[in-house]
């Protein structure tokens, strides 16, 4: 073991209250190493001295500490050969104790006296090492203690250093240095003078470094002022970030944990392909008469077409978590032929129609013998065949479907989604986060365009306003919960006018595309709107509908606009015309 240097104070360093404490201290450190020395094994060495006037040589023995413990690596070079051989004997009797119940519970008797062999000499090897184990921990708390006092007594005879706190880490350094190296040259308790010259020298030098300082930092006083003042901010900012962090990496785990994890553009795509879908599938229907012409009648048994865009959403992330357009298309047509199926039956009915035939009649005059022949009409039940096409369309909402589809797990993240709406709302054009009251309408002068419009619509739109919550738009529209139903609640506005369509559940992947596609679209810079025209909003300016509602009218500066989710209710708005927020206006032409 390396014995730590031994401190020596003088009378006055003991008896100064400054360093009273770390002298004791010292002091004390030294008697606790002296005596875990004490305890570290003894072994005899014969030393021999010659006597240089005669020539004797003189043999005595004398006791010095063994220096280091046993090692282990000794112990397990020479047990390497025996366990090599036991496991090997071991392992031949396992081969053939199956055969023979005594052989195993003999050799289970054996394995076990030889573990407790082997246990017995790792406690016994343990034992032998404690002294040197306690006699480490002893040196190294007095290292600490010297270095300390060391420390205070540069601190007494250089008090001026104590007031920089440059200074007074360089000191601290420079005794930690001159304390090591006097610990590796082996340094005696007695050559303490040396030490403290040392000290003295390495203090006097931080003495000097630290007056160079104080002079440079007077030099540049107003940058070390605002370094300072940047310095206590970041000690106080980080003070609340460690006492604040659990609390925000709680909630960061849950919002991450409830949002959509695939990006913007993709949900919008992926949401849009879907609507394209629904697209097909309604023209499909419109064109069976023409793309399955020759039936007599054709009958149809249509549910809705529509999806809440939140649902799907939710759907494709608890399946497939993260999400591209391309990757999502196999799970597409999964839900896609899950929530609808179209089936044409022909039907033949046995009708009869009546029609009119000619017959006739003959007759002989009694008295002349001639022969009348006349014609006349009659009436007959004629069966024939009546073809029939009978087109049903089922259509489930996903949140039936995803039951039949997901497994528990992820059903559970499903709901998850749904509740939390992946903390994007109004990414499909959910509606207007406005919580203002309605706007009032007296007083407004409109300035009529060249265009009609319809103030009938508007006037259904105006009779909602004040409802709360959209029951019964999102449930007209076929949704059995709510969802974002700014335009359900146009789509119903439209149907209340006897008008199946335009009818959309989503902004941008439905409702633009619908009035874009039937050459029905303004910009925002269009100056001709009219009543009943739909008006679509961009919130975050990022290229997609976020809200939309009905035209009202406009006094020439504003336009006026009846909305449905308006802060999830009916009001009347008004905005200027040239508000950026305004993405265009679906034209209604009727």
């Amino acid at each position: 073991m390396n014995k730590e240097p031994r401190l020596r104070f003088t009378d006055e360093e003991r008896s100064d209250p400054a360093l009273e404490k770390p002298v004791r201290k010292a002091d004390k450190a030294a008697a606790k190493a002296d005596k875990a020395q004490a305890k570290i094994p003894k072994k005899q060495v014969r030393q021999k001295t010659v006597d240089p006037e005669t020539g004797k040589v003189t043999t005595k023995l004398v006791l010095e500490d063994k220096k280091k413990p046993p090692s282990k690596l000794s112990h397990a070079v020479r047990d390497t050969p025996a366990n090599a051989a036991l496991g090997k004997l071991h392992k031949e009797i396992r081969e053939t104790e199956q055969d023979n119940v005594g052989v195993e519970s003999a050799h289970k008797s054996e394995e076990a006296a030889e573990t407790g062999v082997r246990l017995a000499r790792e406690g016994y090897r343990s034992h032998k090492l404690k002294p040197y184990r306690k006699a480490a921990q002893a040196e190294q708390k007095l290292e600490k203690a010297n270095v300390n006092a060391l420390y205070q007594k540069s601190l007494r005879e250089n008090p001026q250093l104590a007031s920089n706190p440059i200074s007074r880490w360089q000191q601290k350094q420079a005794i930690k240095k001159e304390h090591a190296a006097a610990k590796r040259t082996g340094q005696a308790a007695g050559n303490t003078a040396s030490a403290a010259q040392k000290t003295g020298k390495a203090a006097k030098t931080v003495k000097e470094k630290a007056q160079e300082a104080g002079a440079f930092v007077m030099r540049h006083k107003k940058g070390f002022l605002i370094a300072g003042a940047i310095f206590l901010l970041v000690c106080m900012l980080l003070n609340t970030m460690s006492s604040c962090s659990m609390m925000a990496q709680s909630i960061g785990s849950v919002v991450s944990g409830t949002t959509y994890p695939s990006d913007d553009p993709e949900l919008v795509a992926v949401e849009a392909d879907y609507a394209a879908k629904e697209t097909a599938l309604q023209a499909e229907i419109d064109n069976i008469e023409s793309s399955h012409p020759g039936y007599d009648e054709y009958r149809y048994d249509l549910d809705m077409i529509g999806h809440d865009p939140h649902e799907l959403a939710a759907y494709l992330s608890a399946v497939l978590q993260g999400y591209t357009q391309q990757s999502a298309q196999a799970e597409l047509e999964r839900v896609f032929d899950a929530q609808y199926e179209l089936t044409l039956t022909e039907e033949v009915e046995i009708r009869y129609r009546t029609e009119t035939r000619t017959g006739t009649t003959t007759s002989t005059d009694p008295e002349t013998g001639e022969v009348t022949t006349e014609e006349y009409e009659y009436e007959v039940e004629v069966p024939y065949e009546y073809y029939i096409l009978n087109v049903k369309l089922t259509s489930k909402p996903i949140s039936s479907v995803a039951s039949d589809l997901l497994t528990p797990e992820q059903l559970e993240m499903y709901q998850v989604y749904r509740q939390t709406l992946g903390n994007k709302p109004l990414i499909f054009g959910g509606g207007s986060p406005d919580m203002s009251n309605s706007e009032d309408l007296t007083g407004v002068v409109f300035v009529n365009g060249t265009r009609p419009g319809n103030q009938a619509v508007v006037d259904i739109a105006k009779s909602q306003v004040g409802n709360v919550g959209g029951q019964p738009y999102w449930s007209w529209y076929g949704f059995n919960s709510r969802v974002e139903w700014c335009a359900c609640f146009v789509s119903w506005c439209y149907g209340q006018m006897g008008l199946s369509k335009p009818r959309f559940a989503s902004c941008q992947s439905q409702g633009i595309p619908w009035f874009q596609s039937h050459g029905q679209w303004g910009g925002r810079d269009y100056a001709n709107i009219a009543p009943g025209d739909a008006i679509f909003f961009d919130w975050d300016l990022d290229g997609r509908a976020d809200h939309v509602g009905l035209v009202v009218g406009t006094d020439g500066s504003r336009v006026y606009t009846v909305e449905g989710n308006s802060g999830d209710a009916c009001k009347i708005k008004s905005y200027s015309l040239t508000y950026e927020c305004i993405k265009g206006y679906g034209l209604m032409n009727w």
